[in-house]
């Protein structure tokens, strides 16, 4: 019985220590280099754009590094209204990402699709990929998004390293149609949007 076979079974004390070791230290490197990519489509793009300006020190978190290529970035800040024209796009973007991969919805209308319900919104991003944190408001603040960026880096912080390699879903109901064309116009109410 060499080293090989004490490695290879994990069931000394040495192997399962040394696994938590070097999780925590590759989750602390995960968690303290961020590199975002801002997907911005409105105004809270321009607060994201405050945030990241010289007024507040976005550096303290490891995450001052805006990247605008997605097979550059680990984080992607979906910051502003979602249509279902630009659906595809963001599916796009996100697969093109590194792995591991975070998402941040920035403000309500990422998040549950705000004050616009109506066909052309897509309700919430969670909707087309898996989101990791939630930053409500409209538009959230700079001190918002560092709470948001802390709970981000606290999560990555407890998790395995081979957790974040299965699969990630986004949160579909069973009977949601993922069809996302815009959807028909019904005749009788063509002669409304016309104005006749």
């Amino acid at each position: 019985m060499g080293l090989e076979n004490f490695f290879a079974n994990k069931t000394g004390f040495v192997a399962t220590k040394l696994d938590h070791v070097i999780n925590d230290v590759v989750n602390w490197g995960r968690s303290n280099s961020l590199w975002p990519y801002p997907f911005a489509t409105a105004c809270c793009g321009i607060e994201f754009m405050g945030a990241v300006g010289n007024t507040h020190d976005i550096s303290r978190f490891g995450a001052e590094l805006v990247r605008f290529s997605p097979r550059q970035a680990d984080l992607l800040i979906v910051a502003g209204t979602i249509t279902y024209k630009m659906v595809p796009i963001l599916k796009k973007i996100y697969e093109q990402m590194l792995e591991p991969k975070w998402v941040i919805a920035f403000g309500v209308c990422a998040a549950s699709g705000g004050f616009y319900n109506n066909y052309s919104v897509v309700q919430g991003i969670d909707r087309v990929i898996p989101v990791d944190v939630y930053l409500p408001g409209c538009p959230p603040r700079p001190e918002a998004f560092f709470d948001a960026l802390i709970a981000l880096q606290k999560k990555i912080a407890g998790e395995e390293i081979e957790e974040h390699y299965r699969e990630r879903r986004p949160q579909l109901r069973p009977d949601s149609d993922t069809n996302w064309g815009v959807p028909p116009v019904d005749p009788a109410d063509r002669g409304i949007r016309r104005g006749c």
